[in-house]
């Protein structure tokens, strides 16, 4: 079965990230695409999975992480979950913030651990990677069709 790859222009659409963002964190190493160099010019393209990790990257951003932050947690879900962006099935984790060592733990997500978290007034930070997998799905369907319909 043949892998489906995207265009810089592609994975924005799909993901609400910017061009622009995009460029950063590839080179920042947050998120690499595959680039071929083929011809006179540079061809990238970023494959399901990456796109999952940018959706992920996105979503975390928007919850108010700075920027190092959101791209430790998404080394660590690469780190823990190798197969997770791979395998087109979500999980849900959370993020609970450690006073002790004063980070934020990374964690399969709890209902108790969280509920307990938040009376104690701690942040709980949901990652639910099956909501991210379902809202791009929506959203590849949705572009695919546009050019389709664009195409005819």
């Amino acid at each position: 079965m043949q892998e489906t790859f995207f265009t810089s222009k592609q994975a924005a659409e799909i993901t609400g990230c910017t061009l622009r963002q995009l460029q950063y964190w590839r080179e920042k190493g947050v998120v690499v695409p595959v680039i071929s160099e083929t011809g006179t010019g540079r061809s990238i393209y970023y494959s399901k999975a990456n796109i999952v990790e940018l959706a992920a990257m996105a979503y975390l951003l928007s919850t108010g992480l700075s920027f190092e932050l959101a791209s430790e947690t998404l080394k660590k879900l690469k780190d823990q979950e190798p197969d997770l962006f791979n395998s087109g099935k979500g999980r849900r984790f959370m993020l609970l913030w450690d006073g002790k060592k004063r980070t934020l733990l990374l964690m399969e997500f709890d209902r108790e651990k969280a509920i307990t978290s938040l009376d104690e007034g701690k942040s709980v930070i949901p990652v639910w990677l099956d909501v991210i997998y379902q809202q791009l799905a929506v959203k590849e369907r949705k572009s695919c069709s546009e050019v389709n319909n664009y195409e005819q």
